[in-house]
């Protein structure tokens, strides 16, 4: 027969167990509800195969060996049962024991059968819940369900060209000079492909084309510094700078003033 979990009645009989419980802190508790709501995904199966990454963002640990001290330590305490798999294509089992509550210090009718092991305090497995079909990886826990995104986004960054080969087709491709793809393919090869030489390029045809952008301008302002260069040019024979006064050579001192 089918037993199910009351959701207030479990998480009431946990939380007076962590008071009273000196041995945990708050990153055990963040686990433990992590942990619940994912027993509560799964329709409160006997036991369910969890990610190490899905449960370490839902409880907010950043640290993998922090994630796995307290998962030891909350089988230790029998708040669960925790299997590791070590393996990285499987993930690791949970059985979460279910929790009785009492009321005037009797047992509930419904919670009146006790796990026979004393060191579990009003804890019993609960076994036999329904599956709920529109909850996916409920059988064993594989790769995450976002790996193949990640691996999708991934496989459109283009970090950096395979070769100078690469690098020259674009150019070319573009209609851009090869000199300046040789430029711009030894400049960031010499720094490891990051901007400033400190943050990681995601797509080398971007930073391609603010290249020659950049290109563009460097070369209109020589092309303006020249022009204006050349209208300041001397006669021969004068030195730089006699025509700034941009004065006529040729004076009539005839004419009246």
């Amino acid at each position: 027969m089918m037993q199910e979990v009351n959701y207030i009645l479990h998480l009431n009989a946990v939380f007076k167990l962590f008071q009273e419980d000196g041995r945990l802190n708050p990153t055990h508790i963040s686990l433990y509800l992590a942990l619940f709501q994912l027993w509560n995904h799964h329709r409160f199966r006997g036991s369910f195969h969890v990610n190490r990454e899905d449960v370490m963002k839902l409880s907010k640990i950043g640290s993998k060996s922090t994630y796995h001290k307290c998962l030891r330590e909350l089988h230790n305490y029998k708040y669960l049962i925790y299997e590791p798999s070590h393996n990285p294509f499987k993930g690791s089992k949970i059985k979460m024991l279910k929790f009785s509550s009492r009321e005037g210090g009797n047992l509930l009718e419904s919670d009146k059968q006790i796990d026979s092991n004393p060191t579990v305090p009003y804890s019993r497995q609960v076994v036999g819940q329904v599956v709920d079909l529109g909850v996916p990886n409920q059988g064993q826990a594989l790769v995450p369900s976002n790996k193949h995104i990640q691996t999708n986004k991934n496989s459109f960054k283009l970090t950096k060209p395979k070769n100078e080969n690469e690098v020259l087709e674009f150019f070319k491709k573009e209609k851009w000079p090869e000199m300046e793809a040789q430029k711009f393919y030894n400049h960031y090869q010499s720094i490891g492909w990051k901007i400033g030489g400190k943050i990681k390029i995601e797509n080398w045809h971007a930073s391609a084309k603010n290249w020659m952008l950049k290109a563009d301008e460097i070369k209109q302002e020589k092309q303006v510094s020249h022009l204006r260069d050349n209208s300041n040019i001397p006669p021969l024979g004068e030195p730089k700078g006699a025509n700034n006064l941009h004065t006529t050579r040729n004076k009539n001192y005839n004419q009246p003033l």
